[in-house]
Formats: C-alpha cells, structure tokens, sequence
C-alpha cells in the first residue's frame, strides 16, 4: 500500500503547499500571500464534489491537500453518493465536479433528456477484478469463462479445471459503478442470470469480498469488484484475484492496458465551464502531473507515471 508522505511543488498551479500526509493529520495551510499567479481555493470558493464510493478516499485527499486541512476537517466537503446518483447530481446543478466511475446508460439517458453535455477525462485507470476464496484450485479463467459463469452456461468448478463444485456467482446491484463496468466491459450483450436468490446480489464492496471470502465455510464462491477496493484497501486478504487470458491485475498491465477490462475513474463537469472557474482549476489540476502523483500516492493507478 503506497502511503508515504507526499509533497505538492512550491511551484504547482493552485496553492504551493507545502505538503500533506495521508493519514488524517494537519496538513500545512496555503501561504499567506500566494505568488501572482496562483489560484488559491477556499471553503467559499471550492467546487461541490460528489462521486463513487471507490473514490471517497481521493476525494478527501484532494480536499485536504487544496484546502490545508486534515481529512477530518474536509469530511464534510465529500459526501459522495455513489456513481449514478452523482452524475443526476451534475445534471440537477447539485454538484460542480464528479471524481467518478464511469455511469452507466441510465446517466447518460438522465443528460441528453436535459439537454446537458460534460467534459470527461480519465484520471486514473482501473478495472474490474474476479477473486475467489484462496482455497479455491483455479487460480485464472479466460474472459469467456467468465461470461459463461455469469450467464448461466458453466455451473460447476470442474467445467474450468477446479473441483467437482458448483459455482456460486455473487453480483452487484444495478446503478453501481463495479455492475455498470461488468455490464459494458464483460458481459456487453450478453444477459447476466438472475441470481439463485437475494443473498447473491450484494450491495457493498465490503459485503461482497466478505461473502464470498465466508461463504458457506468451503471455496465456491466468486465475485468481483473494482481493482482499488481489493488491492489497496487490502481487503483481499483470505481470498485470491485470478488472472484473466493469462493476465494478472497488477497497477503495471492495468496503466499499460494489458489486462483485458479496461474502465477508468474519470473526473466531469458540465462542458459549459468557464475557464478558470475553481471548478476549471481543479479539473486540470487533476490531469496534471502533481494531481497525477497525488493519485497514485493515495492508492489508484495514475494515468500518468508517478514522477517520483
């Protein structure tokens, strides 16, 4: 888990802080008198946030570090409300800035209905990963294999060189960002089966790593999420990520694209923006190399190579 203290340049665009640390401790305030030039942010001034629940983290950290306070001071400031119900937020004028997976067909249905268009990049590459209990034999599955066991057409652990056990798919609710990802980028036009019965749709990330780390007392489960939650917040211990087409997750094949599911978490605003507005500022800022480095401190794979 990357968290050594991380330092922002004298020189970076917004605040020449003069650094922070990740845990919840006070963090240095902005000089007194900024140079000419720099952009200072404010309680009064910063942008509403909102996002996805994976991004709850970074959000307090880019709060902490812009506004010179500790985590626990700007917990006010990000109260995130996951990934479908932060893009309607935009939509509405509720929030200025998401830091935020991507939504999924309903949200951009909510935006085109209300005659509204976004600027959307990528901040910090991610993907879905498949875990099972580390007792389980199979250690990988191709993308294939996969959309057979989440469609109904492979059943049992032995169809994939594992034992003579029946395969028990947990799943994600709809409207969150790990399902809009499962059903873009894994399943695409395939129909997901409806699950054995309400216990195998889990609402948290938490619920789902826990469950299937638990289930039942024998190896059989599988779930999935998004790669943050299993590697960083190491809540994978007691089970194991399998490889996919050969590929382990790993920030290397993920940043390089190698590993086959590819989404991103991606900071948007409303396209109509003024330039040099703080939520402007901040939106570049997030692309630029020292939010780059300040996203691969907190844990997410930059899209940028840390330049430290």
């Amino acid at each position: 888990m990357r968290r050594t203290p991380y330092l922002i340049p004298a020189a970076a665009l917004l605040l020449g802080l003069c650094g922070c640390q990740s845990q919840p401790a006070a963090v240095p305030s902005a000089p007194a008198t900024p140079a000419p030039g720099q952009f200072v942010f404010t309680r009064d001034n910063f942008p509403r946030l909102d996002g996805s629940t994976a991004t709850v983290p970074l959000g307090q950290a880019v709060a902490s570090v812009l506004l010179g306070e500790s985590r626990e001071e700007v917990s006010d400031l990000i109260q995130f409300n996951k990934t479908s119900r932060a893009y309607y937020n935009l939509v509405d004028g509720n929030a200025d800035l998401l830091i935020v997976a991507e939504g999924g067909e309903d949200s951009y249905a909510y935006r085109d209905e209300h005659g509204k268009s976004w600027r959307m990049e990528p901040i910090a590459a991610e993907t879905l990963v498949f875990f099972v209990n580390e007792d389980n034999p199979v250690d990988g599955l191709t993308l294939d294999q996969v959309r057979d066991i989440y469609s109904g057409k492979i059943t049992n652990w032995s169809e994939v060189g594992g034992s003579d056990a029946p395969i028990q798919p947990y799943q994600r609710p709809k409207g969150g960002g790990s399902q809009a990802i499962m059903d873009k980028e894994v399943m695409g036009d395939i129909p997901m089966m409806e699950p054995f019965n309400t216990d195998y749709v889990v609402s948290s990330m938490e619920g789902i790593i826990e469950a299937v780390r638990a289930w039942d007392d024998r190896p059989d489960a599988i779930g999935y999420t998004v790669y943050y939650y299993a590697d960083d917040m190491g809540m994978a211990d007691g089970l194991k990520l399998l490889s996919i087409d050969g590929v382990a997750p790993n920030d290397g094949t993920i940043r390089s694209g190698e590993y086959p599911i590819h989404t991103a978490y991606y900071a948007v605003m409303d396209a109509g923006t003024p330039e040099g507005s703080p939520t402007a500022v901040l939106f570049d800022w997030l692309l630029s190399q020292e939010g780059q480095d300040l996203i691969d401190h907190e844990g997410y794979v930059s899209v940028l190579e840390p330049s430290r």
